[in-house]
């Protein structure tokens, strides 16, 4: 779940917590690419314990929060932030990536872009995985 000011914004079940960044030249054609490959990932245990269920096949929901900070720039002692989309972009695609995982046939709900929020999480597993659009290493 996600709380504002005391006020939950969005909460889900079972499912995934997805933080996002929007970062400078990202584009929706990302967006899209992002949305298809988390809505078929097969890291959701299946009856017999092996990762093998998307987020689609066992029925789950995606929390999705925005997360400039994961664009921290940390050559020096104090992160700066200036690979991160600017606010109004960052806003947009944002959006943009929701509407994409809904359109991939998955309940969503959302934090509250800019704000100052409470994430609440059940990690089981833990199971973490960061996806970067531009990185080939980890393509999509």
């Amino acid at each position: 779940s996600v709380t504002v000011e005391g006020r939950i914004t969005g909460e889900i079940g079972p499912g995934l917590l997805i933080l996002v960044c929007a970062m400078a030249r990202d584009t929706e054609a990302e967006a899209v690419k992002l949305a298809a490959k988390i809505a078929k990932l097969r890291i959701f245990k299946d009856e017999a314990g092996k990762m093998n269920l998307s987020l689609r096949d066992m029925g789950g929901q995606a929390l999705i929060v925005s997360q400039f900070t994961l664009a921290a720039d940390l050559r020096g002692n104090r992160p700066g932030f200036s690979y991160a989309a600017s606010p109004d972009e960052g806003k947009r695609l944002y959006e943009y990536f929701t509407a994409k995982i809904a359109a991939e046939g998955i309940v969503t709900s959302n934090g509250s872009f800019g704000a100052d929020m409470d994430v609440t999480l059940v990690n089981q597993g833990p199971v973490t995985i960061w996806m970067d659009s531009r990185d080939r290493s980890r393509s999509i």
